[in-house]
């Protein structure tokens, strides 16, 4: 049964990548790309999405509800600087970053779930998966600061266990993920890629090839988790 696939950050380095990857894979019949700018991406359907904007999201939902349920979402986006450095100790905190950073890494991931969740199929697998970061790992935290991008990668993943939680009610087939994939050579990472082993800084295109093979080994017995660009399970 051909499936259908909504990336959202299509325009970003791994959401690009992604959307090419998903638009050359035969099983897929639709791939619908939305970015802010509504740029066209080949091989996708492209809508322009403002993830801060309810009613962009509510006609979202009503035209990807015209055609075959979406049996993979995939929310790729995200900011870790953009204007601001990460913090490195709490005398940095700063109200409008903690604010930017959670309406964008966790409130937009979570309202993308509000208008998307209630399309997949409720009869057969359906993924909803998000980027994260293993730096938004409680547990895994050993070196504090960047204390917005962390919180709020937190609560994205806290979120995503929740929607787990409560989808497992009527899609029981279905999968909720974080996804961490990795240092990638794309703006976001691009200040801070020194260091990085160049066998561990990975091409988009790469990276998108880790996500959607990790995806496709999951099963609804690990819905709700996070999980790194190798399979592994990033404690929360």
């Amino acid at each position: 049964m051909k499936q259908t696939a909504v990336v959202v950050g299509a325009t970003g380095g791994i959401g690009q990548a992604l959307v090419r990857r998903i638009a050359a894979d035969p099983q897929f019949e639709v791939c619908w790309a939305t970015s802010r700018s509504g740029a066209a991406v080949p091989g996708a359907q492209a809508i322009a999405l403002d993830l801060e904007d309810d009613a962009a999201l509510a006609g979202l939902a009503e035209r990807i509800a015209e055609g075959p349920p979406p049996t993979l979402i995939m929310v790729a986006t995200g900011v870790l600087h953009d204007g601001r450095n990460p913090e490195r100790a709490y005398r940095q905190l700063d109200r409008d970053h903690l604010e930017r950073d959670f309406r964008i890494n966790a409130i937009g991931p979570a309202l993308v779930a509000r208008s998307l969740l209630p399309l997949m199929p409720r009869d057969r697998r359906a993924v909803f998966a998000a980027l994260s970061a293993r730096v938004g790992s409680i547990g895994d935290n050993r070196l504090g600061g960047w204390h917005a991008y962390r919180a709020s990668k937190a609560a994205l993943n806290m979120i995503l266990r929740n929607l787990a939680i409560e989808l497992a009610r009527t899609h029981p087939l279905a999968v909720v993920a974080g996804l961490h994939p990795g240092t990638v050579d794309t703006d976001l990472s691009a200040p801070f890629q020194k260091g990085v082993a160049p066998e561990r800084l990975f091409s988009p295109e790469v990276a998108a090839d880790h996500l959607l093979s990790v995806l496709a080994g999951l099963s609804p017995a690990d819905t709700g988790g996070v999980f790194a660009w190798d399979g592994a399970r990033i404690p929360s």
